[in-house]
């Protein structure tokens, strides 16, 4: 007999509906790069998009460290509107506040 699989850390994150916005438009961004590079998209993106379009603000310890580098290239990589650089940059830093708390 088999041991169930261990169930993935998760990690709350309470989202304002501008932080939400911002994220789902990194999401779909990465996603859209992906297949327009004839790739399949990340399965942690897809993940998170669907958790995002679902209301829910819970990820997986994979889901919020991929939201960190993801936020990260997003705000670098290209002018941002003010607002995105705003409310990214802050679910960038609480992300990794909660990801460093339970390291």
């Amino acid at each position: 007999m088999s041991s169930p699989a261990p169930e993935p850390e998760t990690h709350e994150v309470t989202l304002s509906r501008e932080e939400q916005w911002v994220v789902h438009h990194a999401l779909t961004t990465r996603i859209d790069e992906a297949i327009d590079a004839d790739e399949e998209p990340p399965e942690w993106a897809l993940e998170a998009l669907d958790a995002i379009e679902a209301g829910r603000e819970t990820f997986t310890g994979r889901q919020a460290t991929a939201l960190v580098d993801l936020l990260e290239r997003y705000l670098d990589e290209k002018p941002v509107p003010e607002s995105d650089s705003v409310h990214g940059s802050a679910v960038r830093d609480r992300l990794e506040d909660t990801l460093e708390s339970r390291a």
